[in-house]
């Protein structure tokens, strides 16, 4: 698949959270959600064509394909769009988009 490819998939694997909604919707293919519990663990969400997923700012995340290693989707914005990814640490902990998700616990 190329090094621009395997460089992608390695960056959606890191866990991180956005600053707005994440909303996507397959196209096509299936992949992995997996977004982290009241507890803290990993919950594995399993999308495929059709589905639509909305993850609220401030939820740590990580995304991944299955092994066919495709999937098309698309992503969708209420307002502007804000892409940047926010890895998980410390300092993003006290982001205030992950205080707000937290608080609502």
């Amino acid at each position: 698949m190329g090094p621009v490819y395997e460089d992608k998939v390695k960056m959606f694997f890191n866990e991180h959270l956005h600053e707005d909604e994440e909303i996507r919707y397959i196209l096509d293919g299936e992949g992995f959600f997996d977004v982290r519990g009241i507890e803290d663990e990993w919950v594995r969400i399993r999308l495929e064509k059709g589905d639509l997923i909305v993850l609220p700012a401030g939820i740590y995340h990580r995304f991944t394909t299955d092994n066919k290693n495709y999937i098309k989707a698309m992503r969708l914005f209420k307002d502007e769009p804000k892409w940047t990814p926010l890895n998980r640490g410390p300092e993003v902990d006290s982001n205030p988009s992950r205080k707000e998700y937290v608080s609502r616990e």
